[in-house]
């Protein structure tokens, strides 16, 4: 059951793909209208004349209940005759686009086209699937995940999709963001004087986190919010639960360790929470630190977590790097 609690002011998610909208799911459960989640959109890219954007579509899908929880993405009863046809016809078939999902594609492609923004389109779709958080892009412009390897530079889908994260990573990058703007309701969100918190989920730091904090202004709006920001660690036992991120911090030769989530985040964040079997990192963080099961296999997982993580931003609000550790 839906435990939306209205009281304690509204709270913003920063979020990439999968992981990211697990918590988010956590948190919408909880926090029902009093949830912003603001999306990663530096993997949206162009294929096959449409206009793709797979973080937000994640988010969309998992909040809406239309996810494949065995896939872990996409459509919940996705089929693929469109692409056995594709193929038929030479088309690319290298990023698998459902019958289902395609429909969401189709119909963001068509109203962009007509002059609509992808921060109006998001939040009509997440209307049309009952979803009651604010689901909002980063950025109403185009920014892209460059990631630049041994093999030169790749755009993040054909480096993550197409040559399976294979390439070694020397640095990423984000394409556009410098004359990008925050899209609309995103400033707002962000500089209520009743906000909560700003959690940012456990997304890949790099690929998904990185690019929402480029864009210009919204590092800073997430530093002065009224509320604590914390971070929950993607990081398991010295490994990420899946995706690339520990490939790429051990290739950009990063420390796969709470420590080195928190130094990615010094300056920003006022606490972080990490999973138990992570406990002996806590003596070396630099901030408050909240010790749970991370591992969100379960609905309930999800929602216990969500409810872990907002109690440990209530008793982080006003701290800072620097403050006294406050381990559970």
């Amino acid at each position: 059951m839906n435990k939306t609690h209205t009281e304690g002011g509204r709270v913003v998610a920063i979020c990439g793909g999968i992981g990211g909208a697990k918590l988010a799911l956590g948190l919408s459960r909880q926090l029902g209208d009093q949830l912003t989640v603001i999306v990663n959109t530096g993997d949206d890219f162009e294929h096959l004349g449409l206009s793709v954007s797979p973080d937000l579509d994640t988010v969309l899908y998992t909040l809406g209940g239309r996810a494949d929880s065995e896939r872990g993405w996409g459509r919940a009863g996705e089929t693929w005759a469109f692409m056995s046809a594709i193929a038929e016809v030479g088309g690319e078939t290298w990023f698998a686009l459902g019958d289902r999902d395609l429909a969401i594609h189709v119909e963001r492609t068509r109203r962009l086209r007509a002059g609509e923004s992808l921060s109006s389109i998001a939040r009509d779709f997440a209307k049309r699937y009952g979803i009651q958080a604010e689901i909002l892009p980063m950025s109403d412009d185009p920014v892209r995940t460059i990631v630049v390897t041994q093999d030169g530079e790749l755009p993040f889908q054909r480096y993550f999709v197409e040559r399976r994260c294979e390439p070694r990573v020397a640095m990423v990058r984000f394409a556009g963001v410098e004359t990008a703007q925050p899209a609309p309701g995103v400033a707002a969100a962000l500089s209520r004087r009743d906000l909560r918190a700003v959690v940012i989920c456990p997304s890949n730091p790099y690929l998904s986190i990185d690019p929402v904090l480029a864009v210009p202004h919204l590092r800073d709006l997430i530093a002065g919010a009224s509320g604590s920001v914390v971070a929950v660690s993607p990081i398991i036992g010295g490994k990420a639960v899946k995706g690339p991120t520990t490939k790429i911090m051990s290739e950009l030769g990063r420390p796969l360790t709470s420590e080195s989530i928190v130094r990615h985040y010094e300056g920003l964040i006022s606490g972080i929470v990490i999973d138990t079997t992570d406990r002996e990192d806590v003596a070396k963080l630099k901030v408050p630190c909240l010790v749970t099961e991370t591992l969100m296999s379960s609905l309930s997982d999800r929602e216990r977590l969500a409810e872990q993580v907002l109690a440990f931003a209530d008793r982080c609000r006003g701290g800072s790097i620097g403050s006294p550790k406050r381990p559970q």
